[in-house]
């Protein structure tokens, strides 16, 4: 592979920045930047802690995934069974046997956080709260979550259910980068649904948990709980100046100390960083022989915009490397990766894309070969 080395200077004068206090009375708390996931600011990050509904995050991100797989939809209808009714804490009063669509349930857990909608989407999703469970769990190692362990699907106090500030950070990360959509009901403040049962029907009002989608400008959701183990848990979001961070807080002694170091550490995200875009998507890099193709060379571009998180205020300096790869074979589809560019500054890798073909690269017809022979062999003689 072919490699090329390029230096940029990137200068970040937005503001200068403001290192304020971020101590949070919490026993565990996290501020991570959510398209690189470079940790901001951590306490007691890796402590073992109930989370109370702030498990419905993992909750979510199983049901997203199965719509996005197809295996259900937002219309299918789902029965309410024993188990799923008789939950308690927060929730929107299903019966037995009543039926209500994957949405209006969906939207239950994420605006109200209704614990008896996230078991009986547990239930037709997985067959089983166990089922669910078990595909919770192992979500959770897939994405590097060490410190976790579930035992329900809604967050309500259990022996040997917790997880850590970190672990939270990874799972809401995974959510909202794979499946922003989410934040159509996160943002939402007031909903209904309508319960369907024998007695008739009747409507039901949805309230959002989070109160910073009303106080902090730039709020995008995510999750909330509290339970007489856990106290007061948030997953905090928000986007601003095109940057999306992601808060956690553990364990606060009240509601209101819980939403306050959510925005303080969102505060002081914002105030000190800066996602910076290097190359847009498309950007050409450099160029590729192509043997036996309708076009002799190609140009590489670059697949993704690389994004960079930077603190404010200081002049950076990137060292690029691109590395192309050895000549292709016609023919060459759209797409087909051709090499990658990595960039690092002061020796750490702050961001990476691969390099593609742009367009298809057909074989050479027998017409364009015999001309190609023909021009060298032209200018060879002269």
């Amino acid at each position: 592979m072919r490699k090329f080395i390029l230096s940029a200077i990137i200068a970040v004068f937005l503001a200068v920045p403001v290192f304020a206090d971020v101590s949070i009375d919490a026993k565990a708390s996290l501020l991570m930047e959510a398209e690189t996931g470079k940790i901001l600011h951590e306490f007691n990050a890796h402590e073992k802690l109930p989370p109370a509904s702030v498990t419905k995050v993992m909750t979510m991100l199983l049901i997203y995934e199965a719509l996005a797989q197809e295996r259900i939809k937002w219309d299918d209808m789902v029965t309410v069974s024993a188990h799923a009714a008789s939950m308690g804490g927060s929730q929107i009063f299903l019966e037995q046997e009543e039926k209500q669509s994957v949405r209006d349930l969906t939207k239950s857990i994420v605006i109200a956080s209704a614990n008896d909608a996230a078991v009986a989407m547990a239930e037709f999703v997985a067959g089983s709260e166990e089922a669910f469970v078990t595909q919770m769990n192992n979500k959770a190692r897939a994405l590097g979550m060490e410190n976790t362990q579930f035992k329900n699907a809604c967050g309500l106090d259990a022996e040997g259910h917790f997880t850590t500030a970190h672990d939270i950070a990874l799972m809401s990360r995974e959510l909202i980068m794979k499946y922003p959509d989410v934040f159509d009901y996160t943002k939402t403040r007031l909903d209904k649904i309508t319960h369907k049962t024998a007695r008739g029907e009747e409507e039901f009002g949805l309230t959002n948990t989070n109160r910073l989608i009303r106080s902090y400008s730039g709020a995008t959701g995510l999750k909330t709980g509290s339970t007489s183990q856990a106290m007061y848990c948030i997953s905090a979001t928000a986007e601003k100046e095109g940057m999306q961070l992601i808060a956690v807080v553990l364990a606060a002694p009240d509601p209101a100390i819980r939403f306050d170091g959510a925005m303080k550490l969102l505060d002081y995200g914002y105030a000190n960083y800066a996602l910076i875009a290097k190359e847009e998507t498309g950007t050409p890099m450099g160029e590729i022989q192509i043997y036996k193709g309708e076009a002799e060379f190609s140009p590489v571009v670059i697949k993704e915009q690389v994004n960079m998180l930077a603190p404010k205020g200081k002049h950076i300096t990137l060292d690029g490397q691109i590395q192309i790869s050895e000549p292709l074979t016609a023919p060459v589809a759209q797409g087909h990766a051709a090499g990658e560019v990595i960039y690092t500054w002061e020796g750490n890798e702050v961001g990476r894309s691969q390099l593609i073909i742009p367009e298809d690269i057909p074989r050479a017809s027998v017409t364009t070969i015999t001309e190609r022979l023909f021009r060298r062999w032209f200018f060879a003689e002269n």
